[in-house]
Order: C-alpha cells, then sequence, then structure tokens
C-alpha cells in the first residue's frame, strides 16, 4: 500500500524543466531583433552621414569680355620703388636733432634732420657786416662833401697861399743879402727849397679842395657799388648755407631707411661705411611702386606696349592688384639672356612693400564681342565642374546642376548658363557623391 502511495506523488521537477523551454527561447528571440535594430540603425546613419566637403561662394555675374582675359605670360619679380631717394646733406656739420624713424610717413617740405649751425651764423653776420659797410660809403660818395669838408679845404689853400707868400718874402730878401755879400749862395738855396716846396702844396691843396666840391668821380661809385653786389651774393651764399643745416623731405613719401644718429657727422662727399656719413635716410613713395622683371628674349616678343597684367604676392596670394608696362630696357642682358620690364601697381595698398616677391600674369583682353545671352557670366574654379555639371549646397544637401561653360581663363572656368551668382559651389566634389546626399561644408 505504502508502494503505490509513492507512486502517486506528483514530480514537480519535471514541471519547471517544461515551464522554463518558452522563457530562454523569448530571451534570445529579444536579444537577436535588438541585434538587428542596432545593426540597421548603424547602417542607416553610415548610409546617411554628411560627406565633408569644401564649399566656395559663387561670384556675381560679370562682363564676358572682363572675364575674357586670356593669360599669355607668367613672370616673376620684385616689388621696387618707382623712385627711391637717399636724401644727403649739402653741407657739412654734427647733427644736433633728427625727428623721422624708419617707417614713418612724411610730407614734401617737412624737416627731418637739423644739423648745428653757429659757424654758418657767424658767417651770415660777417657778410652782413661787410654789406652794411659798402653800402654807407656809397651813400656817403652819392651825397657828396659836406659844407664843412668844402670850407676846410679852402682854409688849407689859404693857408697854404699865406705860407707861400712868405716863402716868396723870403727868397727876395734872401737874395738881396747873397748880393751884397751878407748870406751864403746855401742860405739862398734853402729859401728857394722852402719856396718850391710851399707852391706845390698850394696846387695839391687847391686841387683837393676842387674834388671836394665836384664830389666823388662816378667810377669809384661804380666800383663800390660793384663790391655791394659781390658782398651780396656772398651773404646769400652764407644764408643759403645756414638754411641747408636744415634738411626737409624732398617729396611725400615714407622713410624706408634712417642712417644717422643725433650726434654722428654728415659730410658732403663720398664716404665709406665708417666715419662720417654721406646721406641721412633713404625714402620712397609707396603709392608709386613697380614690378622688376627680367623677361626671357624668346616670351618677350610676347608683350607689347603698355601691356596689362595682374599682380600678385607670395605674402598675400588672395590679393590681386592691377598693373601695365610702364618701362621696358633700351638693351638686353647678354648674360642672362632677358630684357628688363617694369610693370607699374596702378593702385597699390598698405599691403605691398619693396622687395617682396611677385608674380605678374599678362594677359590679352578678349577680343570677340559677346552675344546677348553671354553677355553675363560667373567665373568658378576648374575643379569644380565633372562631366558638364557641378555641385551647390541647398539645405545641407548636394544638388546637381548642369552648366555650359564659355572657355576659360586666368581667374577660373566662365560658366555662361546653369549659375546665376550667390550660390554654395562644391569644390574639388568627392568621388561617388551623388545628387541629394548629405553634406558638410569643411
Amino acid at each position: 500500500m505504502e508502494t503505490e502511495l509513492k507512486n502517486l506523488r506528483i514530480d514537480r521537477t519535471a514541471r519547471r524543466t517544461r515551464e522554463s523551454k518558452p522563457v530562454v527561447q523569448l530571451l534570445a528571440i529579444a536579444i537577436i531583433l535588438v541585434a538587428i535594430a542596432v545593426g540597421a540603425l548603424f547602417a542607416y546613419q553610415k548610409i546617411n552621414a554628411a560627406v565633408p566637403v569644401q564649399v566656395v561662394q559663387v561670384q556675381s555675374p560679370m562682363n564676358a569680355a572682363a572675364a575674357g582675359e586670356q593669360n599669355i605670360l607668367t613672370a616673376t619679380g620684385y616689388i621696387v620703388a618707382a623712385h627711391k631717394i637717399e636724401v644727403a646733406s649739402k653741407v657739412n656739420g654734427r647733427v644736433a636733432w633728427i625727428g623721422v624713424d624708419k617707417g614713418d610717413k612724411v610730407q614734401a617740405g617737412q624737416v627731418l634732420v637739423r644739423l648745428e649751425d653757429d659757424e654758418y651764423r657767424a658767417q651770415v653776420q660777417q657778410e652782413q657786416g661787410q654789406l652794411a659797410n659798402l653800402e654807407a660809403k656809397l651813400a656817403e660818395d652819392e651825397h657828396g662833401s659836406r659844407p664843412q669838408e668844402i670850407q676846410k679845404a679852402r682854409a688849407d689853400v689859404d693857408e697854404a697861399k699865406a705860407d707861400l707868400a712868405d716863402s716868396k718874402a723870403t727868397v727876395d730878401r734872401t737874395r738881396q743879402l747873397v748880393q751884397e755879400g751878407v748870406l751864403s749862395k746855401q742860405a739862398l738855396d734853402d729859401a728857394q727849397a722852402k719856396y718850391d716846396a710851399d707852391l706845390a702844396k698850394v696846387a695839391s691843396l687847391q686841387r683837393t679842395a676842387d674834388l671836394a666840391v665836384l664830389g666823388p668821380r662816378k667810377e669809384e661809385m661804380d666800383q663800390v657799388r660793384g663790391q655791394i653786389e659781390q658782398a651780396r651774393g656772398a651773404l646769400a651764399y652764407a644764408q643759403n648755407q645756414l638754411d641747408n643745416t636744415v634738411i626737409k623731405a624732398p617729396v611725400t613719401g615714407t622713410i624706408l631707411d634712417r642712417n644717422v644718429e643725433k650726434g654722428e657727422f654728415i659730410t658732403t662727399g663720398f664716404v665709406g661705411d665708417k666715419g662720417a656719413k654721406g646721406y641721412i635716410v633713404t625714402m620712397a613713395d609707396l603709392n608709386d611702386l613697380q614690378v622688376e622683371l627680367d623677361i626671357s628674349q624668346n616670351d618677350f616678343p610676347k608683350l607689347g606696349p603698355r601691356q596689362k597684367g595682374t599682380v600678385t604676392t607670395d605674402a598675400y596670394p588672395d590679393r590681386k592688384y592691377e598693373g601695365v608696362i610702364e618701362q621696358v630696357s633700351p638693351e638686353a642682358d647678354r648674360a642672362k639672356a632677358t630684357v628688363q620690364v617694369k610693370v607699374q601697381v596702378l593702385h597699390p595698398d598698405g599691403y605691398l612693400r619693396p622687395d617682396m616677391n611677385a608674380t605678374v600674369s599678362f594677359y590679352n583682353d578678349a577680343q570677340s564681342q559677346p552675344t546677348e545671352q553671354s553677355k553675363r557670366v560667373v567665373v568658378i574654379p576648374g575643379s569644380a565642374v565633372q562631366n558638364g555639371g557641378v555641385f551647390v549646397v541647398v539645405n545641407g544637401h548636394a544638388r546637381r546642376r548642369t552648366v555650359s561653360t564659355g572657355g576659360s581663363s586666368d581667374r577660373g572656368v566662365l560658366i555662361a548658363s546653369g549659375l546665376v551668382g550667390g550660390e554654395d559651389l562644391i569644390v574639388n566634389p568627392p568621388a561617388g557623391l551623388k545628387d541629394g546626399q548629405r553634406v558638410e561644408a569643411k
């Protein structure tokens, strides 16, 4: 009986095993579904990820003739000042004051340097005194003798005549006494000599009195006038030397280099690197710049008079300047087989500096007249065009535009239709880029 009761007992272990199988299966299914969802999401994000692209904005349309410039030659050289001036002193002297430094902008007539001027002022004063002396003498001659001088001259004549009369009486008296044997012949000779002297004195004083009445001769006054002109010239030269101790800017420009310091001696002659200095500053007008080029003799025939070109510099390659050939050397360089050409920069700005590396792209203007449909074009980089079309960015997606080109120039490809200007253009589009694909500008 007990054995039968044991056989009737329920086996709960088997039941638990049968109940756990569906739970495990559901859990496995859930894990598989999550994995599939994550993979699908990852694949979706990868497929729809934004492609990084380089974007530039299309410039406004321009006239086709202006855009159709054809590059005929590119040459490199250096920017130079058209007129570079080394300001020197006209007089020798020591620097007392200097008012400019390298890079300063100065106006024509502005004082740059003052030299010590004590010696030059003294020379001016001396010449002024000499001139005043000669002018006073001329004034005296022009006014003639004063009445008092004439009266004195006549009084001297009268006195001399009185002495002459006394000498005449002495001669007569001595001659009588010599005849009577009272006096010797020597006494008569002495009396006669005294008479002759008084006679000559009267004649001399009479001429002096006559000259006092007549006044100076015209020739004498002309001689004094000549001496006055000479003195005026000497004074003007001394004054000019004094003025030259103040050194001024000859033109409006910029100081490129300052060669002296206060206390240094300036000379007008040629000097070496040491000792006295020969010039004060170097300056130039930086609004008058040129590009100096050495053009190969093989390329020289490509250029003509007043040939136009575009100037760029290594320092600022994105800045472009208009240029035109201003000067061509009349002779070639045999050693280099080149001809020197200078291109005038038409509208320079503060970015340009002398001795900068520069590149000039010479071009010819388009000669043909554009049609009505192609009068206005846009210029884009050539790397943006692929298979007759371009990509533009619209709301974060790449959109393909079919374009028609109208040739090329040094500025890029001319687009006659398909773009109107202002679009965000993709340059160097990546391989496989599709219309409508999400993109992100670099």
